[in-house]
């Protein structure tokens, strides 16, 4: 069966992850950059993600995974600016839904090139 390249749209957990980030961002004006904080607002609002997206986003989640080891990761009252930025991205449902959509996305890209080469031959 052939796969299609996926929907864009990140899913509802990963929209919520972001918007408790800028939540966050907004009460301790703190974590993120204003890249952070746009992703976020992409994600809050469930926009469709370029595919040049979702490899920026496995890109910073592979960086930033010491930053769950960081003291008050977790902890919505007093959160590490790691954490923040951590949720800016979508949070742990962001990271496993980018490296799935990328997964899929290439999954998709060779099978159309395995078409387009046995149709050519």
């Amino acid at each position: 069966m052939d796969s299609e390249i996926p929907n864009h749209i990140p899913p509802a957990e990963v929209a919520e992850a972001a918007e408790k980030g800028l939540k966050l961002r907004s009460q301790h004006r703190r974590g993120g950059t204003m890249v952070g904080v746009a992703r976020a607002r992409d994600l809050k609002n469930r926009k469709s993600i370029s595919e040049k997206t979702v490899r920026r986003m496995v890109s910073y989640f592979s960086r930033h995974k010491a930053d769950k080891r960081a003291e008050n990761f977790g902890d919505d009252d007093n959160p590490s600016t790691g954490y923040i930025a951590w949720l800016l991205w979508g949070g742990d449902a962001g990271q496993k839904w980018a490296e799935e959509h990328k997964k899929a996305i290439e999954k998709a890209k060779n099978e159309a090139k395995m078409r387009r080469f046995t149709q050519s031959h």
